[in-house]
């Protein structure tokens, strides 16, 4: 995730347009890098033209320790008030306590989300990325104990989220998001096509590369229909 990185004060690479206008802030993540470049949080280390794609590409850092510490408390307000909830959902995740993972996530979900985040049609795109986008927020704690990684090739497809230990005294684990389809009765049915995603397509492969018994790998699926999950 860039702003995990980020907030450790690491630099990422991206192409970008430094004539980027406000109208063009949807059209996704090269227009905000394009805004904070020009508002001066981030700053240039190193750039390059790449010919095979006609665009400049850039890698950017925040511009210095005060920046980093704004961002840091502004996305700790964010996550503010479902805090201690969310640190509750981290303790059950790392103890394998499915039943009060369910209860915390339904919790978080009942203080923070809203139907113009959710949506109208919840098996359209954008909806999963929030849902999605949340769970990582939430994650971003574990950063001292886990690699965490998001949308990256593994097997035969990209998983959503893993959790690749910095020791071995921790267990792996793999996240699937499923928003609730028209067909679907259940949520159950959901979270199993979820699960069998994560089987099918093989996306443990690249933690046993790296010597990851597969016992040591968890695999969660996730559903969500509006505020439950």
């Amino acid at each position: 995730m860039t702003m995990e990185r980020l907030l450790r004060g690491e630099t990422f690479r991206t192409t970008l347009d430094e004539q980027m206008v406000l109208n063009q802030l949807d059209q996704g993540d090269d227009a905000v890098w394009s805004l904070l470049l020009a508002s001066g949080y981030l700053k240039v280390e190193y750039y390059e033209f790449n010919t095979a794609r006609r665009r400049a590409e850039y890698v950017l850092k925040l511009t210095n320790m005060e920046v980093q510490m704004m961002f840091e408390q502004m996305i700790g307000g964010w996550f503010g008030g479902c805090r201690g909830v969310s640190n509750a959902f981290l303790q059950a995740l790392l103890t394998d306590d499915v039943k009060a993972m369910n209860t915390y996530m339904n919790k978080v979900a009942l203080q923070t989300f809203s139907y113009f985040d959710t949506g109208k049609n919840p098996s359209e795109e954008e909806p999963e990325r929030f849902y999605h986008g949340f769970a990582l927020g939430m994650m971003v704690e574990l950063a001292d104990r886990y690699v965490l990684t998001s949308n990256r090739e593994s097997g035969f497809g990209r998983y959503d989220v893993m959790l690749e230990p910095k020791g071995q005294q921790d267990p792996a684990v793999i996240m699937e998001f499923k928003v609730q389809d028209a067909g679907e009765r259940e949520l159950s049915d959901t979270v199993q096509e979820a699960l069998q995603q994560i089987d099918e397509r093989d996306y443990q492969t690249v933690l046993t590369a790296k010597g990851i018994p597969e016992e040591k790998i968890r695999k969660y699926g996730f559903a969500f229909c509006g505020k439950k999950v």
